[in-house]
């Protein structure tokens, strides 16, 4: 069992007391946690200087019957899935594949959301960086946090669920998607929506001297500074315009962001497509 003691001495360790940061958590890493997840949010406030996560709401997504080409996606193919979905609303709780600090987190008095229907933040002493988000730059939170000298904070995961990983895509030019969301009273477009994360792992290597790292009970708590980790993408995507997208065949988003880039190399080169 972690105990209070135990993951305050960590998160201490860390040294983030004057930084923002960005969590992402998995407590089951931790196995039981002595207090819950009001605890681990109470250590995470004590020690650092502003707390955010995501607090996304896949339920609120549509997949439309027709739609822009090269996005990624089976226009018309989830119809039935289309009546399940839900209007996004303020108080619409994180979705479960967030885990349940992000809802303690949004549930917490002194925490604001802010009302992107699928990919929202929600965060305590980071004002500033909520207010950044638009329709069309539903990443700027990260943006404003790394303004900040903000700090990606990871407790028990890897970086396969590290967002702001897509935000150093988008910095690097990688294409971004179109989705769709339903609020109260309409359909909703939402650009600049970001590919898929299961190969985020690939950039640990390139963090090696940058991250600071402690365990607690065996569970793996790591830090790194967001513009390092925006320097650390842009490097490897430079060197290796595939980096960071997954193996799965059935991955519409990292197929199409291979053809995007098959695309680009043919349109500079006008030499025949070849697999980069």
């Amino acid at each position: 069992m972690a105990s209070y003691t135990d993951l305050k001495l960590a998160l201490t360790k860390l040294g983030l007391t004057d930084n923002p940061v960005i969590v992402h958590a998995s407590l089951k890493a931790f196995g039981h946690i002595e207090g819950g997840p009001d605890t681990l949010l109470k250590i995470l406030l004590a020690s650092t200087r502003g707390v955010m996560m995501p607090a996304f709401t896949y339920k609120t997504m549509l997949t439309p019957d027709v739609g822009p080409p090269n996005n990624g996606m089976d226009y018309g193919r989830e119809r039935d899935q289309n009546r399940l979905v839900e209007p996004f609303n303020p108080d619409m709780p994180v979705d479960k594949l967030i885990g349940s600090l992000a809802e303690t987190l949004r549930l917490h008095p002194s925490a604001g959301r802010t009302f992107h229907p699928i990919l929202s933040f929600t965060g305590i002493n980071v004002d500033s960086a909520l207010a950044s988000q638009t329709l069309y730059n539903p990443l700027a939170p990260i943006a404003a946090l790394a303004g900040q000298q903000g700090w990606v904070v990871l407790l028990g995961v890897d970086h396969t669920v590290n967002t702001a990983i897509h935000y150093a895509e988008k910095l690097a030019g990688r294409k971004q998607f179109f989705r769709w969301a339903l609020a109260p009273e309409r359909v909703v477009e939402c650009p600049n929506f970001p590919g898929d994360s299961a190969g985020f792992q690939a950039i640990a290597p390139g963090l090696e001297g940058v991250a600071r790292i402690v365990e607690v009970r065996g569970a793996r708590i790591q830090a790194v500074p967001l513009q390092k980790l925006f320097e650390a993408v842009m490097v490897q995507l430079r060197a290796e315009p595939n980096a960071l997208l997954c193996q799965r065949d059935d991955c519409a988003r990292c197929s199409e962001v291979r053809s995007h880039l098959l695309r680009n190399y043919y349109m500079r080169t006008h030499r025949p497509l070849t697999t980069l």
